[in-house]
């Protein structure tokens, strides 16, 4: 079902919200948070349908605010979206012209959820400083996009100097894979230690030196990281290669969708790799509402030990 509000108010959204849920059947008590997200008109659909998506694991009521020219006539416009138009969400869409626009807070306070936590989410123009932005000030978690951003690695670059308990980014999101099939390949013989990391990734890829900021963390030894050119690797993370006495342990994408795990004395692995959804990274997000202490440390301490020698033992 959907609901046209043209030149409202937020009363009368709340209003008639209650008035869809009588009419439709819809339920609310079952949402387990407020995601807030931060786009601009044009670009609404695609994040809409990553958060219907990802409802369906996380009930919840999805407020999607785009804020017009300055110069406009003041004005609010909203619709209502909910059963098979919002997956297993309430969606209510706010576009604000004018000055109407100028208190994004304002906007939003009486449509949030009570006594639930909010998600803010910037999937295209971000603040420079989420958390101290007006949306950012009443949401618990803070969800940005490095991949978005005019440059992605002047972005990433700077996340660890603006950091604020709840903030983090898709680049981080991504790498979960990554991450997790490393760290099996350290749980497994030989038990050798790691003595050096070369990560490689292409040009258009801030997840890359994000994944060697945790390497260089977690391992404590020399960690090289570069992008590619495009015409050697066009998108995303190319490889890791572990350096340890018994040889190389390499993992390394030969294409956007599978990679290939190669380790001394054993056969060689294909695995699936594609790049993560918005839908799959959004979800991910959503599972823990708490900040995520360890992306912290990467972005901060992580970040800067990658210039910085080893600790010797």
């Amino acid at each position: 079902m959907i609901v046209d509000m043209p030149d409202t108010n937020v009363s009368k959204i709340t209003r008639a919200l209650v008035s869809v849920r009588e009419e439709g059947g819809a339920v609310a008590l079952g949402r387990v948070l407020t995601l807030i997200i931060v786009t601009r008109h044009g670009a609404e659909e695609e994040v809409i349908e990553a958060a219907n998506d990802a409802s369906r694991e996380h009930p919840m009521r999805v407020i999607v605010l785009m804020i017009g020219e300055s110069d406009e006539e003041p004005r609010l416009d909203a619709q209502i979206r909910v059963g098979g138009d919002a997956g297993a969400s309430e969606v209510v869409l706010l576009s604000a012209h004018g000055a109407t626009g100028s208190n994004a807070e304002s906007l939003v306070t009486g449509l949030l959820l009570p006594d639930a936590p909010v998600v803010a989410w910037w999937p295209t123009q971000t603040p420079d400083q989420p958390s101290r932005s007006s949306i950012g000030k009443i949401a618990q978690r803070r969800i940005t996009d490095a991949a978005t951003q005019p440059d992605p690695s002047a972005w990433v670059g700077a996340l660890g100097a603006h950091y604020s308990p709840g903030d983090t980014d898709f680049a981080w999101t991504r790498i979960t894979r990554w991450r997790e099939q490393l760290a099996a390949v350290l749980d497994q013989p030989p038990f050798e230690p790691v003595t050096e990391v070369e990560v490689l990734g292409a040009a258009d890829s801030p997840s890359t030196p994000l994944l060697a900021a945790w390497l260089r963390l977690k391992l404590d030894v020399p960690v090289v990281w570069r992008y590619l050119p495009t015409d050697e690797w066009a998108s995303g993370i190319k490889s890791v290669r572990l350096t340890r006495e018994s040889g190389d342990t390499l993992l390394e994408r030969p294409d956007a969708v599978t990679a290939v795990l190669t380790q001394p004395g054993q056969p060689s692995h294909d695995l699936a790799f594609p790049r993560r959804t918005l839908r799959e990274c959004l979800a991910e997000e959503l599972r823990s509402l708490d900040p995520d202490i360890l992306y912290g440390r990467v972005i901060t301490d992580g970040w800067d030990l990658l210039s910085t020698p080893p600790t010797e033992e």
